[in-house]
């Protein structure tokens, strides 16, 4: 079942008046306003954040901004396959500067077909009626072993996502793995997943990366593994994430890599 769909690459957007209602720093990230994702491409049972700015806003004398939002998901011919009509909603703006950051999220089914869709968001200004419409295709893969649904926050819940991150920071990052084969007598899966961090010069930051292991207590209904790893920040400096998962039954493997840049604290 399709829920709210979230952009994931190039922004197309309606032509806008000086002055109008504009949709601005567009990105697909890891959860929201989270690291920034490097595509468009999705897995069966992947999700996608979009993140990006509302510029141009109507406050109030409180600061507060009224707004509505609309979604539209549709496949490569054209038929509308999910709507979300505008709901309202309402955020306080205390730095003022008629900017507003937003998020929409996607969850994408486990079953959903490979192929291309395209998804159309609406935002409008509940106070003087402007409105701002961007749309975007994406890609939803082919079912296959993977790692989908992370999220690179500042917590183990995986609630508060964010995409800097300073000296004594740890980044918590929450995932899935999916389409993994089970042993016919057990009904377990065999899987490991490792974490390996490289620097800016391509070295690993470690001898041993963080490695886990599930074969057990998956129960026998779920589609899904999930997996942790908290990562504590001792440096500054720009590097490379890379998680690795293998089906140990079926011998295939999956990767997934991220930039990670750390700052000073000062």
């Amino acid at each position: 079942m399709w829920t709210t769909m979230v952009l994931a690459a190039a922004l197309s957007t309606a032509p806008h008046d000086a002055g109008a209602l504009t949709l601005s720093n567009v990105r697909a990230t890891y959860g929201a306003h989270g690291i920034t994702r490097g595509d468009n491409k999705l897995m069966p049972g992947d999700h996608l954040f979009l993140s990006f700015e509302i510029d141009g806003i109507t406050l109030d004398a409180n600061g507060k901004a009224l707004y509505s939002m609309a979604t539209e998901v549709s496949d490569s011919k054209g038929k509308m396959l999910y709507k979300q009509d505008a709901s309202d909603k309402e955020m306080v703006a205390p730095l003022g500067g008629g900017t507003l950051p937003a998020v929409l999220q996607t969850d994408t089914p486990v079953s959903q077909p490979a192929g291309d869709y395209t998804v159309k968001v609406t935002v409008t200004d509940r106070a003087n009626k402007k409105t701002q419409t961007l749309t975007q295709v994406f890609q939803v893969l082919p079912p296959g072993f993977g790692i989908v649904r992370l999220t690179t926050t500042t917590d183990p819940e995986g609630r508060f996502a964010r995409s800097v991150y300073g000296i004594g920071d740890s980044l918590w990052l929450n995932y899935s793995l999916v389409g993994f084969t089970r042993d016919k007598t057990s009904m377990q899966p065999d899987l490991t997943f490792d974490c390996r961090i490289l620097d800016d010069k391509g070295q690993l930051t470690m001898a041993k990366p963080f490695e886990g292991a599930i074969n057990k207590d998956v129960p026998s209904n779920s589609p899904v593994v999930p997996v942790q790893f908290q990562i504590p920040l001792n440096r500054t400096g720009k590097f490379t994430v890379e998680l690795t998962a293998t089906d140990k039954l079926a011998k295939k493997t999956a990767t997934l890599k991220f930039p990670l840049t750390v700052f000073s604290s000062k």
